[in-house]
């Protein structure tokens, strides 16, 4: 994982949950609730060694979605319109 910033709030939520949010050096966003701060610690620590791995999925999605529309384009399925609405 790279050394760069990375961002943990864990805050006292409704009733006994406590409010975990996190942002990794990639920008990635998350926000989820757990019952205990041992339980919120553990998935922020899981969720944040998993950040290149996650990265490295999104990177690959976002090149097979620009192959389509790629391959859209070469078959003339596609329009102008800016909605995307083929």
């Amino acid at each position: 994982m790279s050394q760069s910033k990375l961002n943990l709030t864990i805050t006292k939520a409704h009733g006994d949950m406590w409010q975990v949010e996190m942002r990794d050096h990639h920008s990635n966003y998350t926000c989820v609730y757990e019952p205990s701060m041992v339980m919120a610690m553990s998935y922020a620590l899981d969720w944040f060694k998993k950040a290149d791995e996650r990265e490295a999925e999104h990177q690959a999605t976002n090149k097979a979605i620009m192959q389509m529309i790629e391959l859209d384009r070469e078959a003339g399925i596609t329009t102008s319109t800016s909605d995307s609405l083929d």
